[in-house]
């Protein structure tokens, strides 16, 4: 009697994924970027020069922003040499330039100031990893640390976990950014889920609340809309 053994072969994951509908090319890493990074840097002011990523990680903010603005020029910090090494990778991959600084923002000095500052900051909670990159820091030392790189009518931008929004406005506040800007972005819940935080050093304009959308807006995630485009669409 013979018997016929089939094996059916597991898909095995690519080496590189994509963000951006296939616009930026990621390689799989300690650290693959999540839909945050794509959600923050289609809310920056896509006129920004010279930009700093504070917590850079592998790089999927900083090259979804210098798809969309390649003569920006970005300063990409962060505490973890192994994720500043994935970063380099994937800068190749994209053929983008990006100056890497391996420190720590909430001890960095430096007299450098930026038009823009962007963050995805480590508001998790949870079990930390073995990249040895910040993890459940003190947000508000973060966001401080972070402004103070700002030059005056520069711009400061942030994705962060909804919960945290009381305490980013209140920062910014006390450090003398207006025009803040926060638009909510929801997935299955009837809350949001992230929030897109965006001001402006040294003016005195009130908070505008925007409506949000979903977290899994195609228009934005993968047509490559920034979320001004986006909103002036529905006008």
């Amino acid at each position: 009697m013979f018997f016929l053994y089939y094996y059916i072969a597991m898909p095995e994951k690519q080496a590189n994924f994509t963000l951006l509908g296939g616009r930026v090319i990621m390689k799989r890493s300690i650290y693959n970027p999540t839909s945050d990074a794509v959600w923050l840097a289609a809310y920056v002011p896509i006129k920004a020069k010279q930009i700093l990523d504070v917590g850079i990680g592998t790089g999927g903010v900083s090259l979804c922003i210098l798809h969309r603005n390649p003569n920006a020029q970005i300063t990409g910090i962060d505490i973890s040499s192994e994720m500043l090494d994935a970063c380099k990778i994937n800068m190749e991959l994209n053929n983008k330039q990006i100056n890497l600084v391996n420190a720590d923002i909430l001890h960095w000095a430096t007299p450098e100031t930026f038009d823009l500052v962007v963050t995805n900051p480590p508001y998790f909670m949870g079990t930390p990893g073995n990249t040895k990159a910040h993890h459940a820091t003190d947000i508000t030392r973060w966001i401080k640390r972070s402004i103070a790189r700002v030059r005056p009518q520069g711009y400061f931008c942030m994705i962060s976990d909804a919960l945290i929004t009381d305490i980013a406005i209140s920062v910014l506040s006390d450090r003398h950014f207006g025009d803040i800007q926060i638009f909510p972005l929801f997935s299955k819940k009837h809350t949001a889920e992230r929030v897109l935080i965006r001001a402006k050093q040294g003016v005195k304009t009130g908070t505008s609340l925007y409506c949000g959308t979903n977290m899994n807006n195609e228009s934005i995630l993968r047509s490559d809309l920034t979320i001004d485009e986006w909103l002036a669409t529905l006008n």
